[in-house]
């Protein structure tokens, strides 16, 4: 997880025009759902729903983590990125259960509806979930935000092209049984997306060291600085959804060697994505492996 600035107005403008496609499209899409009963428009449009909210909930995080230091909060409000990332995940998972249920509803339940309609109203989904996710493409692995939404447009859009195959089925056979399991198919497509989300939120949610970051690589990398007899205590966390944090004891070979050591260990540091780095300087004879766990 390297550390890279973001570009805020290009990233702003591209939340902003997401939002403002997606808000359209769903009420374009509920709507006609409504009117022709079909549960593959109305579980796309709930799942699209979700991922509006989702967008304005990364869109608040990315400007928050905008404001600098507080002093309460000292980092400032960076980690509600992090929150939001891992509220965004729930509400995917909200969003399943109601599908899921809704769909084996109308598969015990069947009513005609028109598949000319939902392949129709299903193929705009497609482009506007294609291109939303096109604008967030090129920033994805800067944030996890950023990541979790580029994946749900991803997502939209394979749905979408599922429900335009259903919509077709039924427009050639009749086969009405097909809308409700496109609606169980979008469940799976949701779930098989947010998991990923769900897991590396959690993970810095509880100060998990954050993916892309091998704690047992930094220390072989660290010991391998001249004058670096030892490295133990290292802990690494998350800041944000972009930036990492690191403690650790350095045991030096000679103490007047760490004004050189120190800046050293924190530039190869930063080169693994670690940007804020505490380091305690230590001698042989001071060494305190075994008794500051």
């Amino acid at each position: 997880m390297k550390h890279q600035h973001h570009p805020v107005s290009s990233l702003n403008r591209a939340f902003l025009i997401g939002i403002g496609l997606n808000v359209l499209f769903v009420a374009v899409e509920f709507c006609a759902g409504l009117w022709y009963g079909s549960m593959g428009l109305l579980s796309d449009a709930g799942h699209n729903l979700s991922d509006v909210a989702s967008l304005l909930l990364a869109m608040l995080a990315f400007r928050l983590a905008q404001v600098g230091p507080k002093p309460r909060y000292t980092y400032g409000y960076k980690k509600s990125t992090v929150l939001i990332s891992l509220f965004n995940s729930l509400i995917l998972l909200i969003a399943v259960g109601v599908i899921i249920a809704e769909s084996i509803n109308r598969m015990i339940h069947p009513t005609p509806i028109p598949g000319g309609v939902i392949a129709w109203t299903a193929g705009i989904g497609v482009l506007v979930n294609g291109f939303t996710a096109w604008l967030f493409m090129k920033d994805r692995k800067r944030d996890l935000n950023v990541k979790g939404a580029y994946l749900h447009m991803i997502a939209d859009a394979l749905v979408s092209v599922g429900v335009v195959v259903s919509g077709v089925v039924i427009l050639h056979t009749g086969w009405t049984i097909v809308d409700p399991i496109v609606g169980l198919v979008v469940a799976a497509a949701i779930i098989g997306s947010v998991w990923s989300l769900l897991r590396d939120s959690l993970r810095l949610a509880l100060d998990g060291v954050p993916a892309g970051i091998d704690v047992a690589g930094l220390e072989r990398c660290m010991k391998g600085v001249e004058g670096v007899l030892a490295v133990h205590h290292i802990h690494v966390w998350a800041i944000s959804t972009t930036e990492a944090a690191l403690t650790a004891h350095v045991v030096l070979s000679d103490p007047c060697m760490m004004v050189c050591v120190k800046p050293k260990l924190k530039e190869l540091l930063a080169e693994a994505g670690v940007v804020h780095a505490t380091l305690e300087c230590e001698t042989v004879s001071e060494h305190c492996s075994g008794r500051c766990e």
